[in-house]
C-alpha cells in the first residue's frame, strides 16, 4: 500500500530537510484532488531522487491561479520549493499526453478533422453524470452502468487484437494491479469495466478468453462488447476514437473513474501514468 501523507507533514518535511535537500526540486505526478479554498492539491507523485520516494502527498500553492485547469487524473509537473521552515509548490503545469506512436496520433488527427467539420461528439466533462449504457460481458450477461450505483467504477478501452504492449496490454495490466490492491473491496465497493472498440471480432467468447489471461472474475471485472452503434456511443462519451486500419485499429487511450453517484471523477488520456497512481486515484474516490 502506498503511503498517503497529511498536509501537516509537508511542513514537517520542510523543517527536517538538510542543507543539500533545501531548495527547488522538479516533481511529476497525477492530481488526485484539488482544494481551491485551501490553496492545496493532492498529488500521487513519482519519486524525487535524493528527497523522497513515490507517494501521495498534499501540496500548498502560494497563488490560487496555480490550480487553474487541474482536475483529478491530470498529469502535472511542478517545482517543490523547500525551505527550513516552509514548503510550497509553484510553476504547476499540466502535462499534455503526446504520444509518438502511430495509433493514438492517427486517432487524434482524425478526431481533429471531425471536430473541424463539426462531426466530433462532445466528450463528458469531469463532474458530469455519466449516461447509462448496457453492454454484454464475457459470460454473455447484460451489464448496465446504472446497476453499480453506490460503487466506484473504473472503465478502460481495449481491443484484443492489439499488438502494441504499451497500449491495450498496459491499461489491462493496470486494472489487474489495482484489482490485486483492492481485492477486499472488489464487487463490494469497486467494479472494473473494460470495453472493446472492436465488437465485430471481440465476441463474448473472445473476451472470455482474453479475460482469462488476467484471471478476471466476471462478477467484478467485466469485459464488455455490444452492437457497433452502442459501443461507439460509449467510447465517444469518454473521447475514445478508433478507426480500422489494415486489419488492426488506430485508437486513442482513455481510462475513466466514475464515483458512487454516477458522476465522472477523472478521464485520463494516454498511458503515461502508473498503476500505483491509478490505484491512488481510486483510493481517493473510494473514501
Amino acid at each position: 500500500m502506498r503511503r498517503i501523507l497529511p498536509l501537516a507533514l509537508l511542513t514537517t518535511v520542510a523543517v527536517s530537510v538538510n542543507a543539500q535537500q533545501a531548495g527547488r526540486h522538479a516533481v511529476n505526478g497525477m492530481v488526485l484532488s484539488v482544494d481551491a479554498a485551501r490553496n492545496s492539491v493532492v498529488v500521487s507523485h513519482d519519486s524525487v531522487p535524493g528527497l523522497m520516494p513515490a507517494m501521495t502527498m498534499p501540496f500548498e500553492v502560494r497563488e490560487s491561479k496555480e490550480l487553474n485547469g487541474l482536475v483529478p487524473g491530470t498529469r502535472v509537473s511542478f517545482t517543490l520549493v523547500l525551505g527550513k521552515e516552509s514548503a510550497h509548490i509553484e510553476q504547476v503545469e499540466v502535462v499534455r499526453y503526446e504520444s509518438v506512436e502511430q495509433d493514438p496520433l492517427t486517432a487524434r488527427r482524425l478526431r481533429l478533422l471531425k471536430a473541424i467539420s463539426g462531426g466530433a461528439p462532445k466528450v463528458l466533462a469531469v463532474g458530469q453524470p455519466v449516461p447509462d449504457f448496457t453492454l454484454t460481458d464475457q459470460v454473455r450477461t447484460s451489464v448496465s452502468l446504472s446497476q453499480f450505483r453506490g460503487k466506484v467504477v473504473a472503465l478502460n478501452f481495449i481491443y484484443t487484437s492489439c499488438v502494441l504492449p504499451q497500449f491495450c496490454y498496459r491499461v489491462a495490466n493496470h486494472f489487474a494491479t489495482v484489482r490485486n490492491r483492492f481485492k477486499d473491496r472488489m464487487g463490494r465497493d469497486l467494479v472494473l469495466l473494460t470495453v472493446t472498440f472492436d465488437p465485430a471480432r471481440d465476441t463474448p467468447e473472445r473476451l472470455a478468453e482474453y479475460a482469462r489471461q488476467w484471471q478476471a472474475d466476471p462478477a467484478t471485472w467485466h469485459f464488455m462488447t455490444g452492437s457497433a452503434l452502442e459501443v461507439e456511443r460509449v467510447c465517444h462519451m469518454f473521447g475514445v476514437d478508433f478507426f480500422a486500419d489494415e486489419g488492426l485499429m488506430s485508437h486513442s487511450v482513455r481510462t475513466a473513474v466514475i464515483d458512487r453517484r454516477g458522476s465522472l471523477v477523472a478521464n485520463i488520456e494516454g498511458n503515461q501514468y502508473t498503476a500505483a497512481q491509478l490505484g491512488d486515484l481510486l483510493q481517493t474516490a473510494l473514501k
